[in-house]
């Protein structure tokens, strides 16, 4: 058994801003806030926010909000119709405003339901095909304050001209084309590889828009088109935008079976008993069976090892702040970090970067969140986990499909872990062991489970930057504001027989990273 080294805390290296990343965000962000009072702007700005956001929330949820975020603002912009008439005139044009809602919000609920299941840029087709569908034969009627898009494009010429010879559903299609363009590239963070690909197909259908424009006017073509050309479009979009949505749903996303996987199954046990499990299978669906009886059903490939009814004190207070947040927590990330000017990629590589793993290693990670982690970790190896939010996991699948990966990911408390001793090569925890019921067992359980001299790392918020941040922000703020203790590393509650303790602190002091390694005998921690 090696020495165990005294513990020490260490300042490291500052991460820097980057400024040129910075005063982009701060332009994308202007733009935005523009396009809030600019209809030439903010039908292209807007349709972005559609899409992005829907992407964001389970389809439902986000449908509803959608749809009042649609319905709101239009009553704002005219309130005179609303205020100043009849009570009679007043409610027939409040319920007119809230069905144009609806059916404005229903491209972008279907763009949630099928663009997920499709591949590539293919991604990008369900909503314009929608949008273009529904502002031909369902919104014509509907009058021109209220809806369309391509009419409040008044200076952009050439739109405006695309939606006379093609019909207005054409112009529509360009705009929401171009919304879900964005939001595919922002998705894929914008990689040279996939970017390069999606935005020359997009820009190469806008050049030949363009060509198409001069050729009209040079040839003095002004005549109008007649409603079948108009038409013909849209019933080209909804024959596409039908076989698309019927291929999603005859080709559903799949998960490897449990059945398949015994070398997995071997490492789970019951977090109640130690017992050990295994699969079983029946009507389509799979379950984790200890030998006592117990038994853990596997929901959309996750295991699911936490009964709702388990979840109390902090543990139930800020999971429930993850299941709202679980949707947009990369993009609020990636968003803050742009704008600040943070070296993202930096910051994270500050902490995973003490980890010491070697190519196939078995990795667990306890709060995996969205496997944000994951991206930056080495290829060759075996990934592992958990998290207490369904919410957090099944944006962990979305993110491993984006980044072709691989993981098995479990709903399970890390306060209780369902694996058996000794079971990984690499064990580490990062943002959340702050706010646990019981810190020192969540400890206890990575030492658990950790195979003997491994080294193993706990990364998290401190005080500082959780009353600078979190406090801060509306939606975040009471969940963190009127604590009972300030937030400290768990340094005293790492067991005395570790070895190589050693506490760092990243960015300024906002965060700290723990490591400590398991010693070479596992006496005290004999368990499954």
């Amino acid at each position: 058994m090696s020495t165990k080294i005294q513990t020490k805390q260490v300042q490291r290296k500052e991460i820097h801003s980057i400024r040129s990343a910075q005063i982009l965000s701060w332009t994308v962000l202007v733009l935005f806030v523009l396009g809030h009072f600019f209809p030439l702007l903010g039908a292209w700005t807007g349709a972005i926010l559609g899409a992005w956001f829907v992407g964001t929330q389970k389809p439902r949820r986000g449908f509803f909000w959608l749809t009042l975020f649609i319905f709101l603002p239009a009553l704002v912009a005219n309130w005179r119709e609303f205020l100043l008439t009849t009570p009679e005139h007043a409610f027939k044009y409040a319920a007119l405003t809230f069905l144009v809602a609806i059916l404005t919000a229903l491209p972008f609920f279907l763009h949630r339901l099928v663009s997920p299941r499709l591949r590539g840029f293919l991604f990008t087709l369900p909503l314009p095909l929608a949008a273009a569908v529904l502002e031909t034969f369902v919104l014509a009627w509907v009058p021109a304050n209220l809806h369309s898009h391509a009419l409040s494009q008044k200076s952009n010429t050439p739109l405006l001209q695309i939606a006379a010879a093609f019909g207005t559903g054409a112009a529509t299609f360009l705009i929401y084309w171009f919304a879900a363009g964005n939001v595919w590239m922002w998705n894929h963070e914008f990689r040279v590889a996939r970017m390069g690909v999606g935005a020359g197909f997009l820009g190469m259908v806008y050049i030949l828009v363009a060509c198409f424009e001069m050729l009209r006017t040079l040839s003095g073509y002004a005549r109008a088109a007649t409603p079948p050309t108009g038409a013909a479009f849209a019933w080209i979009c909804l024959f596409v935008a039908l076989a698309l949505s019927i291929w999603a749903l005859l080709h559903p996303g799949k998960h490897q079976t449990w059945a398949d996987r015994p070398e997995v199954v071997a490492r789970l046990r019951s977090p109640h008993t130690g017992d050990s499990l295994h699969c079983v299978s029946g009507q389509n669906q799979e379950a984790l069976v200890s030998e006592g009886g117990e038994r853990f059903p596997i929901d959309d490939g996750i295991p699911i090892f936490l009964k709702p009814e388990e979840l109390t004190g902090s543990n139930r207070k800020y999971n429930h702040l993850y299941e709202t947040i679980g949707g947009f927590y990369d993009d609020t990330q990636r968003v803050w970090s742009a704008l600040t000017g943070m070296d993202r990629n930096a910051y994270v590589m500050s902490y995973l970067g003490l980890l010491e793993i070697k190519p196939g290693d078995s990795v667990l990670e306890t709060s995996v969140g969205t496997g944000l982690n994951f991206k930056y970790l080495p290829r060759d190896i075996r990934r592992f986990g958990l998290d207490l939010s369904r919410e957090m996991l099944v944006n962990c699948q979305a993110n491993l499909r984006r980044w072709q990966m691989d993981a098995d990911l479990f709903l399970g408390n890390a306060e209780s872990l369902p694996f058996a001793a000794s079971s990984f090569d690499v064990v580490f925890h990062t943002g959340g062991i702050n706010f646990f019921n019981d810190r020192a067992k969540a400890i206890q359980e990575m030492i658990r489970v950790a195979k003997p001299e491994s080294l193993m790392l706990i990364a998290d918020e401190t005080e500082e930057h959780v009353k600078s941040a979190y406090e801060q922000i509306p939606i975040t703020s009471r969940y963190f504001k009127h604590r009972k203790e300030a937030v400290t590393a768990p340094i005293d509650l790492v067991p005395a027989d570790m070895q190589e303790i050693r506490l760092e602190s990243i960015w300024n002091g906002r965060f700290y990273a723990l490591t400590f390694r398991k010693p070479a005998t596992e006496e005290h921690f004999s368990g499954n």
